[in-house]
């Protein structure tokens, strides 16, 4: 069995200098909680959406693992809008295997992106994004995923090892359930340097300097054969200029 890594957590008051010191960082649960000034009750209190994700019908690999919700908000320094639902869409340089698809995803929950957590959360990662890029509007996309072994092998990334084409990535460990794997690598974009770890703990948060780093996320196995196995995430991302496709 693989030796699983703890992720480098970064305090909250040093976030946005280890993003542009090292191209990403870590926030531990209760970092996360105490960045955002929201009781880590009310982030784990959305939980429950995610075991109602839709299919996603674009898996080219072939796969039935992936389920997921999509949607897209602008923020504007403490300006929150959700944006009216789009494909979502990416050039084939950031995704050889899915991009130059529009992919119409199932929208998110009107319940969900109306609990202030999660509003939090949004207005939040536009602030670090103005913190590395400086101040303005932000695009932003959330997916919503369930990656699960019910075939025996479940794929976070099936793209590989990839950049999104944005500014800021934020990726949450929501939750994991009888799985081994699922392993995180995040690699300097024109350098050698490389780290690995494994996101365990719920409302764990990964957040990375599109421009500077690759990004992945190893296969996930059931821990117990004949069980169901799950891996939850929400990822976030935030660009300049415009959604992509625009």
């Amino acid at each position: 069995m693989s030796l699983a890594f703890s992720p480098p957590f970064t305090p909250p008051d040093r976030l946005v200098p280890t993003l542009r010191q090292d191209g990403y960082a870590v926030l531990s649960p209760q970092g996360v909680a105490d960045w955002l000034g929201t009781p880590l009750a009310q982030l784990e209190a959305l939980h429950d959406d995610w075991s109602h994700l839709p299919p996603d019908d674009y898996l080219k690999d072939g796969g039935r693992y992936r389920t997921r919700r999509h949607a897209c908000f602008t923020v504007d320094g403490a300006t929150l809008e959700q944006a009216p639902h789009r494909a979502h869409w990416q050039p084939v340089e950031y995704n050889a295997l899915h991009g130059g698809m529009q992919r119409w995803f199932a929208p998110m929950e009107a319940a969900t992106v109306a609990q202030p957590a999660w509003q939090q959360l949004m207005r939040s990662l536009g602030e670090v994004a103005s913190g590395v890029r400086g101040a303005q509007r932000w695009y932003v996309e959330a997916h919503q995923f369930r990656i699960d072994t019910a075939d025996g092998i479940g794929r976070p990334t099936p793209e590989g090892a990839h950049r999104d084409g944005v500014d800021l990535v934020a990726v949450a460990l929501v939750g994991r359930h009888n799985i081994k794997g699922g392993e995180t690598r995040v690699f300097e974009a024109s350098g050698r340097r490389g780290e690995r770890f494994t996101l365990t703990e719920p409302w764990t948060l990964l957040l990375l300097d599109d421009a500077r780093v690759i990004h992945e996320s190893t296969p996930i196995q059931p821990l117990i054969e004949g069980e169901a196995g799950w891996r939850d995430t929400l990822v976030v991302t935030c660009r300049s200029g415009g959604f992509q496709g625009d």
